[in-house]
């Protein structure tokens, strides 16, 4: 609840008085235009790097791996096109640092890590994690599905036609 109310209330609050004092130092004109061509290089880089990521992401799959890096680089492209069309230059700080090639795959290397999931029922424990392989084996709970049963064709035994009305 504290980091959302740091996102939500002190955040904005940070933002507009650096866009106040940024304004009065260099003008409010040009800091509207700094905050606009952000947003458009921000757009452009997201783009680019999303394309990237998405193109690596199939090969993975293609070669049988659960591109799990890549989905976690494509979260965070997202949550930095969102930050970097928001006005202000502390979002814009942080989008460019969750777009940034060189940055990205190690933030989304460490979301991965905090993200393992750890389920426990009784002795059983499953640990999905992006090093995970792909099968297209179905799963025992889908096996169970299948039911096995007999079937009875009549025939016409005169002319060896199906019969399809009742008599």
């Amino acid at each position: 609840m504290g980091k959302l109310f740091l996102l939500f209330a002190i955040l904005p609050i940070i933002e507009i008085a650096l866009l106040i004092n940024v304004g009065e130092i260099i003008g409010g004109w040009n800091t509207v235009g700094i905050v606009i061509v952000t947003a458009f290089v921000g757009a452009y880089l997201v783009r680019k790097e999303g394309l990237s990521t998405i193109s690596t992401a199939q090969q993975k799959m293609q070669s049988g791996a659960m591109p799990g890096q890549e989905m976690a680089e494509g979260f965070l492209l997202v949550i930095a096109g969102v930050l970097l069309v928001t006005p202000g230059f502390v979002t814009d700080g942080i989008g460019f640092l969750l777009s940034m090639p060189l940055t990205r795959p190690l933030i989304a290397k460490s979301l991965l890590k905090q993200l393992t999931v750890k389920v426990v029922n009784g002795q059983q424990q499953a640990h999905f994690y992006h090093q995970q392989q792909w099968t297209n084996q179905p799963q025992r709970e889908q096996e169970s599905d299948i039911i096995e049963g007999e079937f009875e064709s009549k025939d016409d035994r005169n002319t060896g036609n199906r019969i399809d009305k009742p008599d």
